[in-house]
């Protein structure tokens, strides 16, 4: 009797410790985190958005830029951001490189200075353009530098989600510890994202605002980033994208980020 008594008490444990590692389609934690990342994007995109500051007591601060991205022929892809306005801020141009192997490298163009610094590992926690976004925001996260676990299911915005939690490895070098993502089945895009610090804080807060179906790809048309230390958001908000025009490959290089 007491040995039928242990094998029940396991089987409570592990039944949910079993959904947790694999989703009612036999999806687990890895497997989801490799469909968001590679998920189809265009073979290439061209857009004009803006970028809004929003501090907590109501101040707004807004930027034109433009977003340029080429996924080439190995998988890898490449971003361009040129800020068109501004003054302050006009010509300052983002480019960057995945260079396989998990690398990503990054440059920042400054035109006042008429200089192009690469961005370093040591400088990926940093804010982008004093924004709320980080450089390690501004890059995708390679699938085995974390590790990937389901969290179950939850419903945002009318959509039901899986709860994705991602834990950066330390070989990562990742500035968090912590990222709980929610992700519309069969869209394998994160609407909602909980972002936790090496304190396990729980720090930032992104979140889709506007997701429409633009030439049959899903597309975050408005999507934010919170800092809940001190109340500031950082808002993207697309005007105008294109998919799959003819984007010269050119563009994607430092020759062509110092050419403002």
């Amino acid at each position: 009797m007491q040995r039928v008594l242990l094998i029940c008490m396991l089987l409570i444990w592990l039944v949910p410790c079993l959904a947790s590692a694999q989703d009612e389609t036999g999806l687990s934690g890895r497997e989801l985190a490799r469909r968001v990342h590679d998920r189809y994007v265009g073979d290439n995109f061209a857009s004009e958005a803006v970028m809004i500051l929003a501090a907590e007591g109501g101040d707004k601060r807004i930027r034109d830029m433009t977003w340029l991205s080429l996924e080439q022929e190995s998988g890898l892809r490449r971003n361009f951001i040129r800020f068109t306005s501004p003054p302050d801020i006009a010509g300052t141009g983002f480019l960057s490189v995945e260079k396989g192997a998990g690398r990503t490298e990054q440059f920042l163009y400054l035109p006042a200075l008429n200089r192009t610094r690469r961005i370093v590992t040591s400088q990926k926690g940093r804010s982008f353009v004093n924004s709320d976004f980080t450089y390690e925001d501004m890059q995708r996260r390679p699938v085995d530098d974390s590790e990937h676990t389901l969290a179950g299911l939850e419903n945002v915005k009318g959509l039901e989600c899986r709860v994705l939690e991602t834990r950066p490895l330390p070989k990562a070098e990742s500035e968090y510890t912590l990222i709980r993502s929610w992700i519309p089945k069969d869209i394998f895009l994160p609407v909602k994202m909980e972002i936790f610090n090496d304190a396990q804080v729980h720090i930032k807060s992104y979140q889709v605002d506007r997701l429409e179906k633009v030439e049959d790809i899903w597309t975050p048309l408005q999507y934010s980033m919170k800092d809940l230390r001190d109340g500031h958001e950082t808002i993207i908000r697309i005007e105008r994208i294109a998919y799959n025009t003819d984007i010269n490959a050119s563009y994607f290089t430092k020759r062509y980020l110092e050419s403002w």
